[in-house]
């Protein structure tokens, strides 16, 4: 997968779960940027059919109340790059502050570490399976 591709996830994602519409999503950048983005501007940047200036980055963070670092998560196994890829544990790193450069001293990789924790307790199979441990719980009476 493409950074582009990964954003674009990132971006659908976001604004599915902010219930924005298209049109919506590039209504708010408007706000941020000089004009708004068409519905179809929307669309190509979710589907990874575009690259992103900085401004548009940021503009994206705001206008779906995130990060963007956030805008950058990717699920994939490899990231493509023109002339390499990389693992997603490659991926990670470049994306996670280290070093002197790091501003946060770790509060970064806390924050996409409890993301990620956040993303995965929220899947469906997770919910099914507490519910059947609940489920089972209760069949078996107190211990």
């Amino acid at each position: 997968m493409r950074v582009e591709e990964a954003i674009g996830r990132q971006i659908a994602r976001l604004r599915a779960e902010r219930e924005l519409s298209l049109a919506e999503l590039g209504e708010a950048l408007g706000g941020y940027l000089d004009k708004p983005w068409s519905r179809q501007a929307v669309h190509q940047a979710e589907r990874g059919r575009r690259s992103f200036t900085a401004t548009e980055l940021t503009a994206l963070a705001l206008a779906l109340e995130t990060s963007v670092p956030a805008l950058f998560r990717a699920e994939e196994d490899r990231i493509e790059l023109p002339r390499t890829s990389l693992s997603a544990e490659e991926y990670r790193g470049v994306l996670l502050s280290t070093g002197r450069d790091a501003p946060l001293d770790g509060v970064e990789e806390m924050i996409v570490a409890l993301h990620d924790i956040g993303e995965v307790l929220s899947r469906p199979a997770l919910a099914r399976l507490a519910r059947i441990g609940r489920v089972a719980d209760q069949v078996a009476g107190p211990a």
